[in-house]
């Protein structure tokens, strides 16, 4: 016994017992040490949660198939190249139905059902073994300017006229008594659209007509005195 706790015991008074607070500093650090294996633990625990989460996560989503997309454009009736393709590493949904890298054997040689354009993945019903010239037509390109077409786009499949039109101004056409008479027209269905030359302002659009209309019509388009006009929409079969 002190003599601090000796005077209070003579005086009758018992001597205050010493709180938590009053423990030595390596008392407290000892209890602070004895609850941290518990949270290493916890830790441990929430890295491995989160770890295996991460992995299902990477496994839905992360598997990945080799597919064939379009390197270059193509426009719709053309030959497809092997330059054309390029293998495109993707997540495929269901609904998608792209040739996969491994047939690109299926997809060379084969025509452009559609435009295809850089960078999209090729489907299925984008490439066809027809060409789009049916028995019984030919194919013709016509040279046209600006005036000569009307200013909305042009597509594969539309129904046009193409229309005689000479650069003098005068009909084509006069009946038996010598009066004017409409110009002659032929129906065809536009195959293809070329780019606009920089130097002449002038696009070819490939039209397919009836064979027996072919010969006239190249002549006529040969000279420039022709003119497009869209038919309305209609059977193409």
């Amino acid at each position: 016994m002190t003599k601090t706790a000796a005077q209070a015991s003579a005086m009758g008074q018992v001597p205050a017992q010493p709180t938590q607070s009053h423990l030595p500093g390596a008392a407290v650090g000892f209890q602070a040490r004895r609850r941290r294996p518990g949270m290493y633990a916890l830790a441990v625990a929430l890295i491995a949660a989160g770890g295996g989460g991460g992995f299902l996560a990477y496994q839905a989503t992360g598997e990945r198939t080799p597919v064939l997309a379009v390197a270059h454009e193509v426009n719709a009736g053309d030959v497809i190249k092997d330059s054309d393709l390029v293998e495109a590493s993707v997540s495929l949904d269901p609904a998608l139905k792209p040739f996969r890298a491994a047939q690109r054997d299926q997809v060379v040689g084969k025509r452009a059902a559609v435009a295809l354009v850089p960078g999209a993945l090729l489907s299925r019903g984008q490439v066809t073994t027809r060409t789009l010239v049916k028995p019984g037509e030919q194919l013709v390109g016509i040279g046209l300017k600006a005036s000569q077409m009307p200013a909305t786009r042009l597509s594969p499949g539309d129904r046009v006229l193409v229309v005689s039109a000479p650069s003098d101004g005068t009909q084509t056409d006069t009946g038996t008594s010598g009066t004017e008479s409409t110009p002659k027209t032929v129906s065809a269905r536009v195959v293809r659209v070329g780019e606009k030359q920089q130097t002449t302002n002038e696009q070819v659009v490939d039209v397919a007509v009836p064979a027996e209309d072919g010969p006239r019509l190249a002549a006529q388009a040969a000279t420039g005195d022709v003119a497009l006009v869209v038919d309305a929409p209609g059977d193409d079969s």
